[in-house]
């Protein structure tokens, strides 16, 4: 018989009705596509994964993740394509203690009317969502390099004009 493993995650509450979808369709379709089994705790906020194929594990942890962290679950099963990555970017490794600090630089990614994380989306092929104190970025690897070298531009006070030519000048190369 084949090894089990399993992961365990914190899941926030206000996000498991999205894990598991209308009638439980995108818990299904991510154990069937993964191979694992997931056991959801809605009252906790816990999520376990079992199963015996590694690879697939860590697959369906990384979209559980992107979901966590506000994805839409048909932009986190990207993850399954192999040439697609999800990173996080902490707010708070930019932002002082100050709660008003967080909420600004929330503001200059997503932008008046969400047009700054639009442009950046475009420009970089990516998909981009700000939840809580994280930022997620989705796409191919080298795409997300650039997005998050954006946001981190504009999270460190560059102005917006200088980083959309600067993403328009990368797309060029």
């Amino acid at each position: 018989m084949a090894e089990q493993y399993s992961y365990s995650l914190k899941f926030p509450k206000d996000r498991i009705a999205v894990l598991i979808g209308h009638r439980g369709k995108v818990k299904k379709d991510l154990e069937e596509s993964t191979h694992a089994t997931l056991h959801i705790d809605s009252q906790e906020g816990d999520v376990t994964l079992t199963g015996t194929d590694t690879l697939g594990l860590f697959i369906a942890r990384e979209i559980i993740r992107a979901i966590s962290r506000g994805f839409n679950p048909e932009i986190a099963k990207l993850l399954l394509k192999g040439d697609y990555v999800f990173e996080i970017i902490t707010l708070t490794d930019y932002a002082g203690k100050a709660k008003n600090h967080l909420e600004r630089l929330k503001g200059r990614v997503i932008g008046s009317e969400g047009k700054s994380r639009k442009v950046i989306e475009n420009l970089t092929d990516t998909y981009i969502t700000v939840y809580g104190k994280t930022i997620g970025i989705i796409g191919s690897a080298a795409n997300v390099n650039v997005a998050r070298k954006a946001i981190e531009s504009l999270l460190a006070g560059s102005m917006h004009s200088t980083v959309y030519r600067w993403l328009e000048k990368s797309d060029e190369s």
